[in-house]
């Protein structure tokens, strides 16, 4: 690890899928991308030079008695993309299927952030590649963020060869947003704590162009 500033991207998964942790570089290098468990994820994920950390889930339930988080809402009415809508707790104690324990995950990922005053914003990776890529149009998603991966080499983000499956390409998403977020934040929406880049922009500076033939 390098003594400069790091960015950090946290793709949240449930108990069993754990968190899946990418490292950026003030060089714009991957220099780390790494699955961790819930009880590893800040006594090993965690370089010392973090300054700023993205999160890929909910920084908290939205308000009792409500289905959405005004955040959620607000970042609705942008037109962006699509999201899924974060409920009250007690809606989603209802539910025994665990669907939401990534949500639970998450908080708890938050509120050990905080206690260690790490500074901290909530990513939304799909709206990252949609504002930095455009629209998937009729690609997969796998197929859109594989090939927004050879759009950041060109951006000059390098050390991506090692990124193999969707919570990797999400973390990376995450990390980079996080660094646009202080180095260039003319340049990203903010919704409460959630962060998203606007249409056009770039993690790293300026974008190439995008020919509409290429766009994933």
């Amino acid at each position: 690890m390098s003594a400069a500033n790091e960015w950090i991207g946290i793709d949240v998964g449930g108990r069993r899928k754990g968190f899946h942790v990418a490292v950026i570089d003030d060089e714009l290098r991957l220099v780390e991308l790494a699955r961790f468990g819930a009880a590893d994820v800040l006594s090993r994920a965690l370089p010392a030079h973090v300054r700023m950390v993205a999160v890929d889930a909910p920084a908290e339930w939205a308000p009792p008695g409500e289905r959405s988080r005004p955040c959620e809402r607000s970042f609705a009415r942008s037109r962006v993309c699509g999201i899924r809508f974060t409920p009250d707790e007690a809606t989603a104690a209802r539910r025994a299927d665990g669907y939401f324990e990534w949500i639970e995950c998450g908080l708890d990922l938050w509120a050990r952030l905080r206690q260690l005053d790490i500074p901290v914003v909530e990513g939304f990776p799909t709206a990252s590649w949609t504002a930095w890529l455009g629209p998937p149009a009729r690609s997969t998603r796998a197929v859109w963020t594989t090939r927004g991966l050879e759009w950041l080499r060109l951006q000059g983000v390098t050390g991506l060869d090692g990124v193999r499956n969707q919570d990797e390409r999400d973390a990376v998403a995450a990390a980079l947003t996080a660094r646009q977020a202080v180095m260039a934040g003319a340049t990203v929406l903010r919704f409460g704590a959630l962060v998203v880049p606007t249409a056009g922009s770039s993690p790293v500076g300026v974008p190439s162009p995008i020919c509409e033939a290429d766009r994933p």
